[in-house]
């Protein structure tokens, strides 16, 4: 099993794009990381028209904070005067200083990112903001999902490519990604393997193949069905 304790191991690659050495794997697309995020996870888990109070998003894999980022300014373009529940699942985090260089990328995310990084930098790991309530827990989600108490209405499944990181896409995970799934809850993620997508589906989420961002052709998303 993986420790909680072990960080990111990291190589940068064109246009400062971070690149996972233990995963050999970029954290997001070269062809732009923010619309991506926006395509797949939002868009995907159809927000922000979701969005009302107590609106919980989770995630599998927070890399670089750049999902929950993209989430927050979507939470505020809405208009929202309430608080965006966020948690995220993460074996191996990032530094505050490597994730502010990662998301240097991205100057529409730099207002919002400055605050949630002055509380990464001081280890707090419940990130806290007058709109915002974000936990990123620490450790192999095998381990750490089934203990967590709560119930998303979304899920953004951003693991590293099933090819190369397939335990966090195993059946067993994806069985307990349903079952902290609220009633009438979605996911999306980048990856359209065929393995992902057999596991969420006997997990109890219909799942549906819709077009990727940019080269990529296919992406999953799916709705819990109602277990009554």
């Amino acid at each position: 099993m993986q420790r909680s304790d072990q960080s990111a191991e990291l190589t940068w690659g064109d246009g400062g794009v971070p690149v996972s050495t233990r995963f050999d794997d970029p954290y997001f697309s070269l062809a732009g990381g923010l619309e991506e995020t926006r395509h797949v996870f939002l868009q995907g888990n159809d927000l922000p028209t979701r969005f009302g109070p107590g609106f919980q998003i989770a995630e599998l894999g927070f890399g670089t904070g750049l999902n929950l980022i993209a989430a927050l300014l979507d939470w505020r373009a809405a208009g929202r005067q309430d608080r965006l529940c966020y948690t995220s699942f993460e074996a191996f985090p990032m530094s505050a200083e490597e994730m502010a260089r990662a998301l240097d990328a991205f100057p529409a995310a730099r207002p919002a990112a400055a605050p949630l990084l002055a509380q990464w930098a001081e280890g707090r790991r419940v990130i806290e903001l007058p709109d915002l309530r974000a936990e990123v827990i620490l450790g192999d989600a095998r381990e750490t999902l089934p203990r967590w108490p709560g119930q998303a209405d979304a899920w953004f499944l951003d693991g590293f490519s099933p090819a190369k990181n397939p335990e966090l896409w195993a059946p067993d995970l994806m069985a307990e990604v349903a079952a902290h799934t609220a009633p009438g809850g979605t996911f999306a993620t980048y990856t359209a393997a065929g393995f992902v997508r057999r596991g969420l589906d006997d997990a109890g989420f219909a799942v549906t193949r819709a077009p990727g961002y940019g080269r990529k052709r296919h992406m999953s998303r799916g709705v819990l069905w109602d277990r009554a």
